[in-house]
């Protein structure tokens, strides 16, 4: 049975979220999710969304700014300031997409064409929105945008500073061609947010996902080097004969088989770490007629909050030995830690007491979970924080496969989700720091 999104609020805590909510339209969300959607920021050029973002919450009422962290790559944040005797809170979204919606990058990767919803264009489909992002990352961001309005034009006090931050850099990729930086994903715009003192005692991140989590993988990225002969094809019949293309193939197959074993032994708490074979370079596609001297792959391997990346680099390293080859090489070439914040914090009490109050029923507990966000960043560098989104659209007059759950969002639940971000903000940034069990005194 659902609730009314109130219960556990004293009267003056659940009339002032009220207030706020009166200001959370759906006229108003799809506005603000069009408005997302129809500005490119694939990673590593999201200057011109960040430099929009801060335009409207600066109407709103709000102390906004960009942060550029190169020519093209920009944060943006805002600022509700507190009397200063309350616990500050962010709710953070990162807001680049993860591919472009061009031809030139996307394709054939993506599939052989570019359907509509994978490109920066918003369509509405009554309550529906399609278009690259709309609802990971643009609807959630959406939603922190909204949360911040509202609460700026119902003019609560608030004891603590309120911080919606919106962060480049968000996808689990490296840069793109012409890209300044190699280092534009991976959390680099949260990372640099924090860096530059945008700081907060709680974080609240708002990424795909109906529950409240405070655990989540982290990953390592690994380059595997699968040497062989050069050699030429009419040659094939007189000389050594060792193709590294051919030796890739069973390296990568082995590899999809110990995945498999590999998540059994990882799976804890919330998380069920995976790893995939991610692509495959060799040879000059100009050339058919010789083998290269090498192929290299890349690998993606999750890992919990309780295996560190060398830890992971160990087992990796020593599934590859149990090939029948003693040639192959392994680097490791990322590594983001998982992390987690204890569930006795305050943040993950009132982020699941507002679940409860919305659903009315205890806290449900999603497992099984592999993916990656900025919260990682954000945990890393100390700050407690919690996970909250929105559920997959499952009905819709398409069908739902991965690229269109990413890029279809319900305006309706857009309204719940932010409703919560706002419940939970009114909950911790309108007391003192010491009353919060665990809050920094």
């Amino acid at each position: 049975m659902s609730g009314d999104g109130l219960a556990g609020l004293d009267t003056q805590r659940a009339t002032w979220t009220q207030e706020a909510w009166r200001h959370v339209t759906g006229d108003r969300l799809r506005e603000l999710i069009i408005g997302l959607v129809d500005i490119p920021s694939p990673t590593g050029d999201e200057g011109p969304l960040a430099a929009h973002i801060a335009e409207s919450l600066k109407a709103a009422g709000c102390r906004s700014a960009i942060q550029p962290l190169d020519d093209r790559q920009a944060n943006a944040w805002a600022r509700l300031d507190g009397d200063g005797t309350g616990p500050d809170l962010m709710l953070y979204a990162p807001i680049d997409t993860l591919t472009v919606g061009e031809e030139s990058e996307d394709l054939p990767w993506i599939g052989p064409e570019l359907r509509d919803d994978m490109r920066p264009q918003a369509t509405v489909y009554d309550d529906l929105v399609t278009g690259l992002g709309a609802s990971n990352p643009k609807g959630h961001a959406a939603c922190v945008m909204m949360a911040a309005e509202a609460i700026a034009l119902a003019g609560i006090p608030l004891t603590g500073d309120l911080v919606a931050a919106f962060g480049a850099g968000g996808m689990p990729t490296n840069a793109r061609p012409g890209s300044p930086r190699l280092n534009t994903g991976q959390g680099a715009g949260c990372s640099f947010l924090l860096e530059q003192g945008v700081w907060t005692d709680y974080a609240v991140i708002a990424k795909p996902g109906w529950t409240v989590s405070w655990d989540e993988v982290g990953l390592v990225w690994f380059e595997v080097t699968v040497p062989g002969t050069h050699t030429y094809v009419g040659s094939r019949h007189r000389l050594p004969y060792d193709n590294a293309i051919a030796r890739a193939g069973e390296v990568a197959r082995h590899l999809e088989e110990w995945f498999v074993e590999y998540a059994e032994r990882h799976t804890d708490g919330t998380v069920a770490p995976q790893g995939i074979v991610s692509s495959v370079q060799g040879g000059w596609p100009r050339m058919a007629a010789v083998t290269p001297a090498a192929c290299t792959l890349r690998v993606d391997l999750r890992i919990g909050p309780d295996t560190t990346p060398m830890q992971a680099k160990r087992e990796f390293l020593a599934a590859l030995d149990k090939l029948p080859f003693d040639d192959i090489s392994a680097e490791m070439i990322l590594a983001i830690p998982g992390t987690r914040t204890d569930p006795g914090n305050w943040i993950f009490r009132s982020a699941s007491a507002a679940w409860e109050a919305f659903e009315g029923r205890p806290h449900e507990v999603i497992r099984g979970n592999s993916g990656a966000t900025d919260a990682n960043i954000l945990r890393g560098r100390g700050i407690p924080s919690v996970r909250v989104g929105m559920p997959k659209v499952t009905e819709a007059p398409f069908d739902i496969d991965f690229a269109r759950g990413m890029n279809t969002v319900s305006v309706r639940a857009m309204q719940k989700l932010t409703r919560h971000l706002i419940r939970t903000a009114v909950d911790t940034v309108t007391r003192s720091r010491t009353e919060p069990e665990g809050a920094p005194a």
